[in-house]
């Protein structure tokens, strides 16, 4: 395969994934980063960071509208609940606190 297909595929699959996080506003972040080790936020930071890469400025707050498909703000108004006491538990467990 050459490099040029390989980008395509790679960046189809990150376009499937971003538009199967936004339909899935049921999982939430803290989920994922328990079970995964990484969430939205992550995935919105290392967009911005491949854009940083290559000269293109964005800012976080136009990073995370790009992986959430709406303002952040409005995300978390809309779809995050607050953290069961097993979810804190589990990410502070995972995350060596």
């Amino acid at each position: 395969m050459d490099d040029q297909t390989q980008t395509e595929l790679e960046a189809a699959a990150f376009r499937h994934l971003v538009a199967h996080l936004q339909a899935r506003t049921d999982v939430q972040n803290i989920d994922m980063m328990n079970l995964a080790g990484f969430c939205r936020n992550c995935l919105s930071k290392w967009y911005r960071a491949a854009a940083v890469e290559r000269g293109i400025e964005i800012t976080d707050a136009a990073a995370r509208e790009r992986i959430y498909g709406m303002p952040y703000e409005e995300w978390k108004a809309r779809h995050q609940r607050e953290a069961t006491p097993e979810q804190k538990a589990a990410f502070q467990q995972a995350n060596g606190h």
